[in-house]
């Protein structure tokens, strides 16, 4: 029987890595990606570029971009902010919790919940609804919580007719970013796509310039950063320094998150 998944596509690392791991799975997938009004828009356009690259390899996936936007106007966060910086260090950092943009998966998951309503009367198939949260997320974003998940996804259900046609498949979860990227590089084997072209076309840092070039001293690039670098990788985009510095600093930055625990 054919399997359909929704999935929120940011064009980040985690997502795109969850979209290789459902056309592993077979799943015909039908993915969104939400301009909330980020700094960052650029990860949209990489994810346009991804979907075009899986279509020339035979892989159909509809995408849709929903512009929410307007939430940036009601929604104080430095992610959204042009007064706001984003702050540096490591990801743990108590200063990180300015990237918290409020309620953020809730607004993502209601969409994605009626989506995915939409699409079982279409189909008469179960939906399953894929998010590629995992457990680096969970310290500071609540919303990223096993939780958090359970308890909107049973609200959700309790307020829908024929919502006991979705479930919910979030498999990172548990897993840290290293373990997404094993997981990547499996797919992308098995599927017969590029590892390398794929990953080049993903921004994980909430600070890229126009072109997509990062410091990499943002939080989110520091994690991406020591994950290819625990897999013996050296991560395809482009940064504005060298790939062994920026391994150094977040080495660095690691080491001092660790000892002041």
């Amino acid at each position: 029987m054919e399997k359909i998944s929704t999935i929120s596509l940011s064009g980040g690392m985690d997502s795109t890595s969850l979209l290789i791991h459902l056309i592993k799975n077979n799943y015909s997938v039908f993915a969104i990606s939400f301009n909330y009004g980020q700094k960052h828009f650029i990860e949209i356009e990489k994810a346009c570029k991804n979907i075009e690259y899986l279509k020339k390899k035979g892989f159909d996936i509809n995408h849709k971009i929903i512009d929410i936007s307007d939430c940036s106007k009601i929604l104080d966060s430095s992610l959204t902010s042009i007064d706001s910086i984003i702050p540096k260090g490591f990801y743990m950092e108590e200063s990180m919790k300015e990237t918290v943009v409020p309620n953020r998966n809730s607004i993502f998951m209601s969409f994605l919940f009626g989506y995915s309503l939409t699409l079982y009367k279409k189909f008469k198939k179960n939906i399953s609804l894929s998010l590629g949260v995992h457990s680096g997320d969970h310290a500071i974003y609540p919303d990223c919580r096993p939780l958090f998940y359970e308890k909107i996804f049973e609200a959700f259900k309790i307020g829908n007719w024929e919502s006991n046609n979705l479930d919910l498949y979030i498999p990172y979860i548990n897993k840290d970013k290293t373990w997404i990227l094993k997981d990547a590089i499996k797919n992308c084997d098995e599927l017969d796509l590029n590892f390398n072209e794929i990953f080049r076309n993903t921004i994980t840092s909430y600070e890229p310039n126009s072109n997509g070039v990062s410091d990499g001293k943002t939080g989110s690039d520091i994690e991406r950063i020591l994950a290819f670098d625990a897999l013996g990788l050296k991560d395809p985009i482009k940064y504005k320094y060298p790939w062994e510095y920026l391994v150094k600093h977040a080495k660095k930055l690691q080491h001092q998150f660790k000892i002041n625990q």
